[in-house]
Parts: structure tokens; C-alpha cells; sequence
């Protein structure tokens, strides 16, 4: 099937001709007749399967003119960067029509954006928190809302959006049409579907946890992170194929020392991106990592949920993340577009459990390659990796045995007590009050 079979209009076809896009992928061909139907849907294919387009051209194809002020179409994302890359999506199928739309998102001027929606606007993307913001001021207006898109609602969920989701749940109007679209799912948002949904009709592409075919899965089993980064900095000398590769670690902290290191290494090559860094600083990281200015970059999982980065050839955890989901949506930057990538895994001991988890999920083990001969042991641990000594240890019957700490030291024998046996203190103060009694009678 092509485009031009499906039931487009002039402007989105010659937007999608500009863009070169001929035929629809899976999800966008099966999604499509069932959106514009006006059933609610609850889509669920992997990353690089195309489902940003999979809603946007039944919702852009079905939005007529209109000068009306409040927005008739409301998408949800969980970070600002998914809500850029969302609002560039809307501009190239836009680009022959009038339709506004807006980006919402925190870490930018609120006032700048209550000015845009008093202006008027046909499709708000936002994220939860900014939305909240600029309900609460009374100039956004969501009760005109006809289409509601939640994209990668289990990441939402997962950084702590799940009353303001709920709340723009019972607060919009409830002849709705309402689409889900995400990589995976879980019973939470089975839960959330049961309640706020009509009988939404299921697509689903590939089956749960499946990784895309063109992804070539490998690990390596290593000690600790200065051996991590050792490996790291081995591949990325003698690995002439990894042109460009996404590093992903699980914390900032984390993110932020592994730059520090990777920066002495490849001073030119390396940026980083997490959300502590200001708004500016992680746009220009993508910018440069998009256009090839940077060959690598150093991202938390804030990267993995449904960012478009194109030619990725190499994905690498630096760290094993500790849910399946995660693992398939970091490995999912790379493959696309039918090109081949390659996801490569280092796992320390503690890791292996994630492993395990991963495998079972996936039905499929992860080939397993020996640490290069040339990649330097380090024994140097961090301070999170220094083995904690416990001030108690529980022992088999319940009872507690001390166990001195570092600190500890023998006292001199002059402080040192001995119990010998005399009188307890409980003893010498029923002697003293057998003392006063005796006073008070006499």
C-alpha cells in the first residue's frame, strides 16, 4: 500500500511527497481507517515503526479551519524533548495548511506560552507538568478537546505523572476519542485503559518485548566502571563501525562521570545529555549529535522514549537497565529505518539478575563476547561500587552480633570497667529510699 491509497488530502500528501515517504509503515496503515473511524485506540509497536505519524496524519487529515481560540486536539508526552521532536513532526505534515499548534513544556518562559494559547491554537503538545501550569491560570482552555493522544505512557507513569494524567482524565470532556500509543505495556496502564477508555480497539505490530529483527544483541560480563570504561574507550578506538552511538548509563551522576572520562579520551567527539542540564544545553547535545558534529553521546533513558535520531549504528549500555522496557526502548534508537545496528550490553555481577530479566521478557538469550585481551582490569572501585560493611548482622536465631566498623579501636586499660559483682544501680537507689524511710519515721 502506498499513501496515495490511503484516504489523505492534497496538502498531506504533498507534505509527505516533499519528505519522500511513499508507503505507510505497519502501524500507520493498520491505525489509520481504525482513527478515523472515531474509535478510541490503544497501539502498541516498537520504537522506529513510525507511530508519531501513525496519529498525526488521521488527526491532521480529519482537522478542518477553524479561528476558534482553544485547542480541539491535546497530545501528552513525558519530556520536553518528545514534544519538540512531536511539534517538528506536525510542521513538515503541516506545511500546506493553516493549522496552529503549540509546544508545551517546562524550563522556558510561561509567559511567552500564555500568550501563544490566548492567540489561539488547533493542537497542543505538551508535557504534564507545563499543561497543569497553564490550566491553572485559566487562559487554557481543554474543553474542546476532541482527540486526546498519550504517547509513552509508561514512561509518564514511571516519572511520577500519574495524577496529573488522571486528573486531565476526568476533567476533559468525555465525548472524546482518545489514542494511546507506546512501546510496551504493563497492568498499570491496562488499569488506566479500563477506566477511561471505550472499547478501544488493539494494534499491535510485533509482539510485546520482541526487539526489531535488524538489531544485531551482544554483552560483555564486566568487573566494574573503570573497566566499563576502559572496554568503552577500546570499542570506540578499534571499532571502525561505530560512527555513531548512543551511550546510555541509568543516573545522572552517572552520566555526568562517564563524560568527565570520556571527555579526556575523545575531547572533540563526546557530549552529554540528562535533565539537570539546562534547556539550551540539551537541545544543542541533540542538534550535534543529530548532525554528526558529535560521534557520541552520553544520555540517561530521558533519550530512549521515542526521540527520532537517525543513522544510530551502535547503541551501548554502559549499564544494564533494570526493567525489560527500558532495554528494549534504549536498544530501539538503533535499527531504523531498515538499516542494521548493533546493541551491545556491559553487565557487572549485581547486573545479572537485569539480565535474566531481559532474556525471559525477550524469549532470547543475549550472545555473550569475551572482554578483549587488550581492555585493562581495572581493581580501582568508585565509591558507590566500595562494599559497605554492616554494624549488625543478623544471625540464624534472631540474635544481633556486633561487628566493629573501621573506626574502631581497643580502649586503654585504665578506661576499661569490670563487673565485679557488687550492687547494681537499681540496688543503691532502693537502699537510699529505705534510708529516707527510716529518716522520716524517726
Amino acid at each position: 500500500m502506498t499513501f496515495e491509497e490511503l484516504n489523505l488530502n492534497k496538502a498531506l500528501i504533498s507534505s509527505l511527497d516533499d519528505l519522500g515517504y511513499i508507503q505507510p509503515t505497519p502501524i500507520q496503515e493498520k491505525a489509520f481507517p481504525i482513527i478515523m473511524s472515531g474509535k478510541d485506540v490503544i497501539g502498541i509497536a516498537q520504537t522506529g515503526t513510525g507511530k508519531t505519524f501513525a496519529y498525526l496524519l488521521p488527526i491532521l487529515r480529519q482537522l478542518k479551519y477553524s479561528e476558534q481560540k482553544h485547542p480541539r486536539v491535546l497530545i501528552i508526552v513525558p519530556t520536553r524533548e518528545l514534544v519538540l521532536q512531536i511539534v517538528k513532526e506536525i510542521e513538515k505534515l503541516s506545511s500546506y495548511t493553516s493549522i496552529r499548534f503549540l509546544a508545551v513544556y517546562g524550563g522556558t518562559n510561561i509567559r511567552t506560552q500564555k500568550q501563544l494559547v490566548y492567540n489561539g491554537v488547533d493542537i497542543i503538545v505538551a508535557t504534564p507538568g507545563r499543561l497543569v501550569d497553564l490550566a491553572l491560570t485559566g487562559l487554557l482552555r481543554l474543553k474542546d478537546i476532541k482527540q486526546l493522544v498519550i504517547d509513552e505512557v509508561d514512561q509518564m507513569l514511571s516519572l511520577g505523572f500519574r495524577q496529573q494524567l488522571l486528573s486531565f482524565l476526568e476533567t476533559l470532556p468525555s465525548k472524546r476519542q482518545n489514542l494511546m500509543f507506546s512501546a510496551t505495556m504493563n497492568e498499570e496502564i491496562e488499569a488506566v485503559i479500563t477506566k477511561y477508555f471505550y472499547q478501544p480497539q488493539k494494534i499491535e505490530v510485533t509482539p510485546h518485548g520482541t526487539p526489531l529483527e535488524k538489531i544485531i544483541q551482544l554483552c560483555y560480563h564486566v568487573p566494574n566502571f573503570n573497566t566499563k570504561v576502559n572496554l568503552l574507550e577500546y570499542l570506540l578506538k578499534n571499532d571502525e563501525s561505530i560512527s555513531k552511538v548512543l551511550v546510555f548509563v541509568g543516573t545522572k551522576k552517572l552520566a555526568d562521570a562517564l563524560f568527565d572520562s570520556l571527555k579526556l579520551r575523545f575531547p572533540d567527539d563526546v557530549s552529554v545529555i540528562h535533565s539537570n542540564l539546562a534547556q539550551t544545553a540539551r537541545i544543542n547535545a541533540l542538534k550535534q549529535f543529530h548532525d554528526g558534529s558529535k560521534r557520541i553521546l552520553v544520555a540517561t533513558d530521558i533519550v530512549a522514549r521515542g526521540l527520532d535520531i537517525s543513522d544510530v549504528t551502535h547503541v551501548i549500555n554502559f549499564d544494564t537497565p533494570d526493567t525489560p522496557e527500558d532495554y528494549i526502548h534504549r536498544i530501539g534508537r538503533t535499527g531504523r529505518a531498515n538499516k542494521d545496528g548493533v546493541a551491545i550490553t556491559f553487565i557487572n555481577e549485581s547486573e545479572q539478575e537485569f539480565q535474566v530479566a531481559i532474556e525471559t521478557m525477550m524469549n532470547k538469550a543475549i550472545p555473550y563476547e569475551a572482554l578483549p585481551k587488550d581492555v585493562v582490569i581495572s581493581k580501582m572501585l568508585t565509591d558507590d561500587e566500595m562494599p559497605k560493611i554492616a554494624d549488625r548482622i543478623k544471625q540464624k536465631k534472631g540474635k544481633d552480633t556486633y561487628v566493629p566498623g573501621p573506626a574502631f579501636h581497643e580502649k586503654k586499660e585504665k578506661n576499661k570497667k569490670v563487673n565485679l559483682g557488687g550492687p547494681g544501680r537499681k540496688e543503691k537507689l532502693k537502699g537510699k529510699d529505705a534510708k529516707i524511710r527510716t529518716f522520716r519515721r524517726n
